[in-house]
């Protein structure tokens, strides 16, 4: 069994070598978490229809299929799929792309199953058009019938992944949303040209592994072992947008001195474009977290930054480019990290040009207690999580709710969402209404920004006229795919969070 288990880089090699020999090699590729009749039946109609079978394994860091998904790690996956008879060679995949694995193996057949074809189509348009080649090869696509069900309704239905609540939950937004209903919604967001304007951070993870406490000070020493950087913030922001709409604009300030700007430029979506200035009394942001390399726990961070407000030639040469751009987008959102750059004057130049803003302010260690979400007026969509509305209200022990719908009267905001963790989210609609939406997540590998993709992904639902209780509940699985990145190592996309909502509503 072991023997057909091979890594990528062979597999390649093999199926070249075999096709050379004219043998026609068909592929097949997905989680394969539980091995179910439908599976069987998929594989041998793949089998049928060529002369070698070979199957790609997601890894598990790239399964993003459902709540509680893999239930299986990944080299258990690996030797389930490699005991079928009629498997011949089987091996494990990154899917950072999707389906990039077919492009590099170039099978002759790529067999997947008919009872996702609807939903390939939403999710994978551009890879599943209908009666066109894959965009990676002239492979020919055969659609096996399986069975009607699935691993994840396997899942739904005889695993207790969430609560009875939440559960209730689900079928009752499945009964007033279908899937269909929700991609073409998320499908209008497409056109929608958006301004972000704010606080661009480079986060960066210092990995490190503990050696003991010092023997002359009160303190642990740290081996140093690697370090990535993620392109965080505003910059992050902007990511996930570009997954939705095909024209963003990120307007932010750098330092003059070592700006970071090649760097920043490599980590932005192609359809992200830029205006950036430049402070010559502080640094492009940097915020290194140091952090225990198996544990991930966070050991202490250090923030490079001047806090204090840009100085008024950098606030005049915005202000003026603002005044001449902003009324060209349909939606601006504000990303206010309390770093310097959102001044009062730009706060009233925002409020005055733009048709829609939205606005996401931040409490952290630079500002807590002062960058509050009251400083604006008349947004149209306000996202804060709970520690940042209760300061804002000063206000730490009524019911949220009140305290949302108070913040909301009081900054006359159209719609409001705070986000609380475990609890999920609230939201505050035009009348006051008030929808609760449950948390999705459950693995998380890192918190740091989910509260950004929350904002990214929310706002424009809102303004292309999404309803409340159904942009609430994209934000918490947007929310529940953050949690499983490594700080801001990639975005959400949409085709993730299309395949997450898929499977929740199963």
């Amino acid at each position: 069994m072991h023997k057909k288990i091979i890594f990528l880089n062979d597999l390649i090699s093999k199926v070249q070598a075999l096709q050379k020999k004219n043998k026609v090699v068909v592929q097949s590729h997905g989680v394969f978490d539980i091995i179910h009749p439908g599976v069987v039946q998929h594989l041998n109609a793949a089998k049928e229809q060529g002369d070698i079978l070979v199957v790609t394994v997601i890894k598990d860091k790239d399964v993003k299929s459902g709540p509680g998904r893999p239930i299986f790690n990944e080299q258990l996956r690996l030797e389930n799929v490699a005991s079928l008879e009629q498997v011949d060679f089987v091996a494990l995949v990154n899917e950072d792309v999707p389906f990039d694995c077919v492009r590099l193996i170039k099978p002759d057949i790529f067999a997947k199953g008919k009872a996702f074809k609807d939903r390939d189509q939403a999710v994978h348009g551009k890879i599943f058009a209908r009666d066109k080649e894959l965009y990676f090869g002239k492979i020919k696509i055969f659609e096996t019938d399986g069975f009607s069900f699935s691993s994840q309704q396997i899942v739904n239905n005889f695993l207790e992944i969430y609560p009875g609540e939440t559960k209730k939950f689900l079928k009752e937004l499945g009964r007033k949303y279908t899937f269909k209903n929700i991609v073409e919604r998320m499908n209008k967001l497409k056109r929608l040209k958006v301004l972000i304007i704010g606080d661009g951070i480079i986060d960066e993870y210092h990995y490190c592994e503990s050696l003991g406490k010092s023997a002359k000070n009160p303190l642990v020493a740290n081996r140093y072992l690697t370090h990535e950087s993620f392109a965080g913030g505003a910059f992050a922001i902007a990511n996930h947008i570009a997954s939705l709409c095909e024209q963003v604009h990120l307007v932010t300030v750098l330092g003059k001195n070592d700006s970071r700007e090649t760097f920043i430029s490599d980590n932005l979506k192609p359809n992200v474009t830029t205006k950036l200035f430049f402070r010559d009394d502080g640094p492009t942001i940097v915020k290194k977290r140091y952090i225990h390399q198996y544990s991930n726990q966070k050991l202490f961070e250090v923030n490079y930054l001047n806090d204090k407000p840009i100085n008024a030639d950098c606030e005049n040469k915005i202000a003026a480019y603002l005044e001449n751009e902003i009324d060209k987008y349909d939606i601006v959102l504000v990303s206010d990290f309390g770093h310097g750059l959102i001044t009062h004057k730009l706060i009233k130049l925002i409020e005055r040009e733009a048709s829609k803003y939205a606005v996401n302010t931040q409490t952290n260690a630079a500002n807590a207690g002062y960058n509050m979400l009251t400083k604006y007026l008349k947004p149209y969509f306000i996202c804060v999580d709970e520690t940042e509305l209760r300061l804002a209200a000063q206000d730490k022990h009524a019911a949220i709710d009140n305290v949302a719908r108070g913040i909301k009267f009081r900054i006359k905001a159209q719609y409001l969402i705070v986000t609380r963790g475990q609890h999920g989210s609230l939201g505050v609609g035009k009348n006051d209404d008030v929808n609760c939406t449950p948390i999705f997540s459950t693995k998380v590998i890192d918190t740091i920004g989910a509260g950004d993709a929350f904002f990214a992904f929310t706002a424009p639902c809102f303004a292309v006229g999404m309803p409340l209780d159904l942009v609430s509940f994209i934000g918490n699985a947007v929310g529940a795919l953050a949690v499983q990145i490594m700080g801001n190592k990639k975005p959400v996309e949409k085709y993730e969070l299309l395949e997450f909502v898929h499977n929740l509503l199963k």
